[in-house]
């Protein structure tokens, strides 16, 4: 297993209440991300377990796009990932935005 983090800078705080979200299963062979809400900061920090060695870079690519299109400040995502493709993750992102910023 390989794990880093990544950590980026979103335009404004992702609106909505809930405190949490969740989306995927990572004994699909998918992956599963777990949304938690920090604070009010601008702040996105993403905790990346992956069984497919030196990706990094790809990551990197798909945590940008995300965080461009959703500005998902003051979350913290921690992402268990079992071999997923880049647009199966971008997907389980924005799924988890959205759930994120449901009860608005």
């Amino acid at each position: 297993m390989e794990k880093f983090t990544i950590h980026a800078q979103a335009k404004a705080v992702l609106r909505g209440k809930s405190s949490n979200a969740f989306t995927g299963v990572v004994a699909s062979g998918n992956l599963e991300i777990l949304f938690e809400r920090k604070d009010n900061s601008l702040d996105v920090t993403v905790e990346v377990m992956t069984a497919s060695h030196g990706y990094q870079v790809v990551w990197e690519a798909v945590i940008k796009d995300f965080v461009d299109r959703t500005s998902p400040g003051g979350v913290h995502i921690a992402i268990h990932d079992n071999g997923a493709r880049p647009d199966t993750v971008l997907l389980r992102l924005m799924q988890g935005a959205r759930l994120m910023g449901a009860q608005s």
